[in-house]
């Protein structure tokens, strides 16, 4: 009888084209997004409305996520995640290729959101994958910047002048909860773990035409209401943006930050390890950033290379991976308990 039960998932990208996209998603981390001209995201795991990721391996080859929770709830997502979340998937894992400079945006929050659209919020953390040059990033406004100031620059067109600017390096990690006014610039790389939703307000687009050809839409209003201002205000339970810092230690899980939203790990490997997931009631998934690996669940193997993705179900307790020669960088991922 063929074993039907639950196994570490690969997906197929979903690639998305995007007027300040370049060609790092190919030339970095090796991936083919056909033809697109101007490749700015890979979305590697995704549970979205019409955009849900398939999957690309193993009998259930070609199923959506949301197909998946359907039928196997908490096996694969984990008891208490399926009683929150229901049917939704709560995470979307992507690589962004920012060749030019993405907009000056806020993301709302969760209760935010669901007035408004009726989903989540979008807090959301950033792994640099590649930095070119003096590579930098927006994460937060000035000290002492209040709404007031804020409003004031964008009459005055210098809103640059009251944004945190941070240089960006190679492993460097930042958080932006939701609410923190960001944008990516040109000649990163990242990684991108964030609640799953697609909720973004635009500020400010340096003044360039969209795909179309035509000025992107901006969204000041409705921008003004998530903005969270002069961080010496923030009320207990606030999260702090900016970036983390996080150890490298080999063939070790190095804590990088435990969110109310996600927990992330930075494994680098040189050699073979297990983890023992029995007391953590959530899906575990795995971003490949250099080298590669196999991973190994209840005797089945899985391959995970650069660039890719695999989900472990929740109901796989054990996991043992087992680097190239060379070792691997991964991101691990999972649900707060």
């Amino acid at each position: 009888m063929e074993d039907r039960t639950l196994y570490p998932l690969k997906f197929i990208p979903i690639f998305k084209e995007k007027v300040w996209g370049g060609n790092a998603i190919r030339s970095v981390l090796g991936m083919d997004y056909g033809e697109l001209p101007n490749c700015g995201e890979a979305w590697m795991l995704s549970g979205m409305e019409d955009e849900e990721s398939v999957v690309a391996n193993g009998f259930l080859e070609g199923n959506t996520l949301v197909d998946l929770v359907e039928v196997y709830m908490g096996d694969l997502v984990g008891e208490a995640v399926y009683q929150k979340f229901g049917l939704q998937f709560p995470l979307l894992i992507k690589w962004i290729d920012a060749a030019q400079d993405l907009s000056v945006q806020v993301h709302p929050d969760d209760d935010l959101a669901m007035d408004r659209e009726e989903c989540l919020g979008k807090s959301e953390m950033w792994y640099v994958r590649r930095a070119e040059g003096h590579a930098h990033l927006i994460c937060g406004f000035k000290d002492g910047v209040n709404q007031m100031k804020y409003l004031k620059s964008l009459k005055e067109n210098r809103l640059e002048s009251v944004l945190e600017q941070v240089h960006a390096h190679v492993g460097d990690v930042f958080y932006v909860p939701a609410g923190t006014v960001h944008a990516l610039r040109a000649g990163l790389l990242v990684a991108e773990i964030q609640e799953s939703s697609d909720v973004t307000y635009r500020i400010y687009d340096w003044n360039r035409p969209g795909l179309d050809g035509k000025p992107r839409k901006l969204h000041i209003e409705a921008a003004l209401k998530a903005l969270k201002f002069d961080e010496s205000r923030m009320e207990p339970g606030d999260e702090k943006a900016g970036r983390v810092a996080y150890g490298h230690v080999a063939n070790m899980t190095n804590p990088v930050l435990e969110t109310p939203h996600f927990c992330v790990n930075y494994l680098p490997l040189m050699q073979g390890i297990e983890k023992d997931f029995s007391n953590l009631d959530s899906f575990v998934a795995y971003l490949c950033c250099r080298g590669g690996a196999v991973l190994k669940v209840d005797g089945k193997s899985v391959e995970i290379r650069q660039g890719e993705l695999v989900l472990v179900p929740a109901v796989c307790e054990i996991v043992d991976i087992y680097p190239d020669s060379l070792g691997c960088e991964l991101l691990e991922t999972y649900m707060p308990q």
